[in-house]
């Protein structure tokens, strides 16, 4: 396994890490424990989660895979959906039953895919004031945020940081051979991140198998490029025994990209990329949980 620094944060962790949504689907339920547990002892000490995936089924699998002492070797994070600071709060303590631990390593603000979520965030009574609440609480180590949309609303929550003097611990994203042709996030926001000293954790290297559908590239391939860029970590999902195999082995096998390389495997994706037909998170709501589910925001105070 590889391991990378996490920002300004003074930790060490695997550079691939433990997706937790496809964890929590009803036909992987017998499979999860193994895989979380062979994950750890394979040197994948990043896992991934949110209070939200499956009905919070997905945390709860990883909070019984994380017994008998598993807990203590993983860097633990996982998300919270509440744009108010009773919602955030609930959403914390929620996470922290179903992963059966006294705090989370990092906890990070989910789908930031609209523009005034970063305003919500940073708002009298908003989620920041539960996360400093947290952590002071001993809760919370780090904080961080995420999102799959539009880089504008990345770089508006880097603004809003910025002028009320916050600096957040990590920051995830959708990295693919596909983003840098379409809305990049690598272009836009990667550089920002590195510059600040911000975490970048990339997801979607294979966009949920969407990125692999043209033929262009492989999912080999994928994980090459995204642990190419100035990544802290790769999200990947491994739902199954066959998908952990791969992602162990890109990390085994894994020799940085020169830049020719770079250039000729963005040069494939590229006829596909253009129209974002294959990263639906960016071009379509059905990535977007809090968007059905507007209950998860907490209620927005009237002006």
């Amino acid at each position: 396994m590889i391991y990378r620094r996490l920002g300004r944060t003074g930790e060490t962790v695997s550079a691939i890490g433990l997706g937790g949504f496809h964890l929590g689907k009803p036909e992987h339920s017998e499979d999860a424990v193994r895989i979380v547990r062979s994950a750890i002892d394979r040197g994948i000490t990043f896992l991934d989660n949110s209070w939200d995936y499956n009905a919070g089924e997905s945390e709860r699998r990883m909070g019984m895979a994380l017994r008998d002492g598993y807990r203590d070797r993983v860097f633990l994070m996982t998300k919270f959906d509440g744009r108010t600071r009773k919602a955030a709060a609930s959403q914390i303590d929620e996470s922290l039953q179903r992963l059966e631990t006294d705090h989370v390593d990092l906890i990070q603000f989910h789908e930031n895919i609209r523009l005034e979520d970063p305003d919500r965030f940073f708002s009298t009574g908003g989620a920041l004031e539960a996360l400093l609440d947290a952590k002071k609480a001993g809760k919370i180590r780090f904080i961080g945020f995420t999102g799959h949309k539009d880089p504008s609303v990345h770089l508006r929550m880097l603004e809003l940081a910025a002028a009320h003097k916050f600096h957040f611990d990590t920051c995830q994203m959708p990295l693919n051979v596909m983003d840098a042709h379409f809305r990049s996030f690598s272009h836009q926001v990667l550089p920002k991140l590195v510059e600040q000293g911000i975490g970048v954790l990339g997801m979607k290297p294979m966009g949920d198998g969407h990125i692999l559908k043209p033929g262009a590239v492989t999912a080999m391939e994928c994980l090459y490029y995204a642990l190419t860029l100035p990544t802290s970590v790769v999200i990947t999902g491994c739902e199954i025994m066959d998908r952990l195999d791969q992602a162990i082995e890109a990390a085994e096998t894994f020799r940085p990209l020169t830049n020719d390389q770079v250039t000729k495997l963005l040069a494939r994706a590229q006829p596909h990329a253009l129209s974002g037909q294959y990263e639906p998170f960016k071009t379509t709501s059905a990535f977007d949980s809090t968007a059905r589910n507007p209950d998860w925001l907490g209620e927005a105070e009237q002006m």
